[in-house]
């Protein structure tokens, strides 16, 4: 049986005084009874997301907070990701309790990984970053490797970015990012539309993919769309794009490869795009992103980062390169081998 999950809006606080962290918590809890998570379980999202926002507010003088509906492989989850504005902190140092910067009792990163399946750091000079995902499984490989991001335009109620993922039994993996034009309700709607389109045919190729969201999205006022397939048994992702989707392939060593996008509009000039193949080693990072993000940046530029779990590495994306006046969509997702390796 395999799995598809369309992405929810992502739930963004900002953190400079105390009662947002309050704010952040009641946030968790909606979305720990979203994922169904029983009582226990729940506390345990509340305890993560309230040491995040905490160490945000006291120790990183202020930032966000992100919260996600996450997909699992046998059940949803709940991710926690808190940005600061800090000078940062080694890990080594921080992680064992007792230790603090801030005349606390130095309990708060050990908590939060004792409460998480899974749990990454980034910190450098611009701020710490610290990713947590809680699932009601304890299985150590419950998590699936992908980061999202469907964050609104600010004081916008809706967003015009969507996504969709999906993966078979086979380990076949395929994604789809939507930039509906403009921002608010109407380019939402043709978000909606094309995620919806893509939704019902997870296992088409990737061009016939975005044939399928061309006629859902064409009574809309259309949008860009990128849609891939990765292919653990060939070693291959196809891709096919239309519009202002930025996407590429990055593996360890090696300069990122792009992947091209053919100019028009899905949903209105739209021709048949044919999907071209990128041959991709397992453990490669496939990341595309909308125009919310900039297009000038490079995992180069930070050491290790590629490594790092999807999610990580679109925080860190987000909080050097947010143009901060459109909506931002965005999906990355880690290329597993085939299924029967991890068995």
């Amino acid at each position: 049986m395999g799995i598809g999950f369309v992405g929810q809006v992502t739930r963004a606080i900002t953190v400079d005084e105390a009662s947002q962290v309050g704010q952040v918590r009641r946030e968790a809890q909606v979305l720990a009874q979203l994922a169904d998570f029983a009582e226990l379980d729940a506390g345990r999202v509340t305890l993560a997301a309230v040491e995040i926002a905490t160490n945000v507010l006291r120790h990183g003088r202020g930032g966000r907070v992100l919260l996600s509906l996450v997909q699992g492989r046998t059940s949803k989850g709940v991710e926690v990701c808190g940005i600061d504005r800090g000078p940062g902190f080694s890990l080594s140092d921080c992680l064992p309790d007792g230790y603090s910067t801030g005349g606390t009792p130095g309990q708060g990163l050990g908590a939060i990984k004792r409460q998480a399946q899974v749990f990454d750091v980034w910190s450098d000079a611009r701020g710490a970053i610290v990713l947590a995902r809680i699932y009601g499984e304890r299985t150590r490989n419950e998590d699936l490797g992908y980061g999202a991001l469907r964050l609104p335009m600010r004081q916008e109620p809706v967003c015009g970015d969507a996504w969709f993922v999906s993966r078979d039994d086979g380990g076949r993996t395929s994604g789809v990012l939507v930039d509906g034009l403009g921002h608010g309700l109407l380019a939402a709607e043709a978000a909606d539309a094309g995620i919806a389109a893509a939704a019902e045919g997870p296992e088409l190729a990737a061009d016939e993919v975005l044939s399928r969201m061309h006629a859902r999205m064409s009574p809309t006022r259309g949008g860009a769309a990128a849609a891939f397939v990765h292919e653990p048994e060939s070693g291959v992702v196809r891709f096919a794009g239309v519009g202002n989707i930025a996407a590429a392939i990055h593996e360890p060593g090696q300069p990122s490869r792009g992947l091209a996008s053919h100019p028009g509009i899905v949903g209105s000039q739209h021709r048949r795009t044919p999907s071209f193949v990128v041959p991709a080693a397992p453990g490669a990072l496939l990341l595309m992103h909308s125009d919310g993000l900039q297009t000038r940046w490079s995992l180069s530029q930070y050491e290790g980062l590629v490594y790092r779990h999807p999610a990580l590495v679109l925080a860190v994306l987000l909080r050097d390169f947010d143009r901060g006046r459109d909506d931002t969509g965005a999906l990355a997702v880690r290329l597993e081998a085939q299924r029967d390796q991890y068995h």
